[in-house]
């Protein structure tokens, strides 16, 4: 289905004063008629007004009025017919029907939350308007869906969710070729979200390759946000090419580990970065105690044998090392 623009019907105005002229005229021509009626003269002036205060009405029906980035897509007698964009005040055929399956549709997005503090008449208000009003927004709109549990690529759950921002660019492909655009693409939302997160361990992983290209690398959902981001957001387009829709972005929202493991991999984290600290700490150590020694023979400050400078290397490496500052002991005797 290809959209096709109905240009040159912003006549809205014109169609509506002239029919309200027409009714006015009606009206009076009614009045004198149903007098002329009285006195025995030819009826046919009656009869004409009150058939066109009957039927006058109806080219009201065919008029429109949209708002900046709103559409309209009518069909006539169930064939489509055009697609009406841009503000302004419209005239249409008054048989024609709009026609959009998603309007009723409610999602987690902007501009289709449900609010509950509505009363019962205002709730009845906004569904009569919601059936009544056809016309599909051309805005960029943001959709939030629910957060998934999602094994990454070493088979630890995840839980992550995405914003996606999108807006219709096709309205003929997004009313006709799919049954409802605004469920379509949720749910195409959330298989590409699953299809790339297996892809990709959670945190930085050896022997993992997440480009394809046979190479491990350092790809990983909490370091390389924006790289999943994009290959999401390409993942979506590439499924609602065919519903007419956009996808303009696609951010990460929400990202952890399950509950069900989330203690231990917190435990592991701190594993990590105990070992890290540690290595830190010794590699510091040894370097000191390395320049120590080397300041001690070059100076020519004390002469050790092989046992005295085991013994300071161990002293100093408990010092450096230890969790707890050392506690110093005095020698007032001699060196051996």
């Amino acid at each position: 289905m290809k959209e096709k623009i109905l240009q040159n019907k912003k006549h809205g105005m014109s169609v509506l004063l002239i029919t309200i002229t027409l009714l006015i005229i009606s009206l009076i021509e009614t009045i004198v008629g149903a007098m002329i009626l009285e006195d025995g003269k030819n009826p046919a002036l009656f009869i004409v007004s009150i058939i066109v205060l009957f039927i006058g009405w109806v080219p009201l029906l065919g008029l429109r009025i949209l708002k900046p980035q709103e559409a309209l897509v009518l069909t006539l007698f169930g064939k489509y017919i055009g697609t009406i964009k841009g503000e302004g005040f419209y005239f249409v055929n008054p048989f024609c029907v709009s026609f959009n399956p998603a309007a009723e549709t409610k999602l987690n997005q902007s501009g289709d939350v449900k609010s509950t503090a509505h009363s019962t008449i205002g709730d009845a208000k906004k569904e009569l308007s919601v059936v009544l009003n056809k016309k599909i927004s051309l805005k960029i709109m943001t959709l939030n869906n629910n957060k998934q549990k999602i094994n990454d690529c070493l088979g630890n759950p995840v839980e992550i969710g995405i914003a996606v921002m999108w807006r219709v660019t096709d309205t003929a492909k997004a009313v006709f070729n799919v049954d409802n655009f605004k469920e379509y693409l949720s749910l195409q939302c959330d298989s590409a979200l699953r299809n790339v997160v297996r892809i990709y361990p959670y945190d930085v992983a050896p022997n993992v390759d997440t480009t394809g290209d046979g190479i491990a690398d350092e790809g990983s959902l909490r370091g390389s946000s924006d790289v999943v981001a994009s290959r999401i957001k390409d993942e979506i387009q590439s499924k609602v090419n065919e519903a007419g829709l956009e996808i303009v972005e696609a951010r990460i929202t929400y990202l952890a580990y399950a509950p069900e493991i989330a203690a231990v991999m917190l435990q592991r984290q701190q594993a990590s970065a105990i070992i890290d600290a540690r290595k830190m700490i010794v590699d510091g150590a040894v370097g000191m105690v390395e320049m120590a020694l080397d300041r001690l023979n070059k100076n020519s400050v004390v002469e050790l044998d092989e046992e005295r400078k085991a013994a300071m290397v161990s002293n100093l490496l408990v010092v450096l090392c230890g969790n707890k500052d050392a506690q110093p002991v005095v020698n007032s005797g001699n060196l051996y």
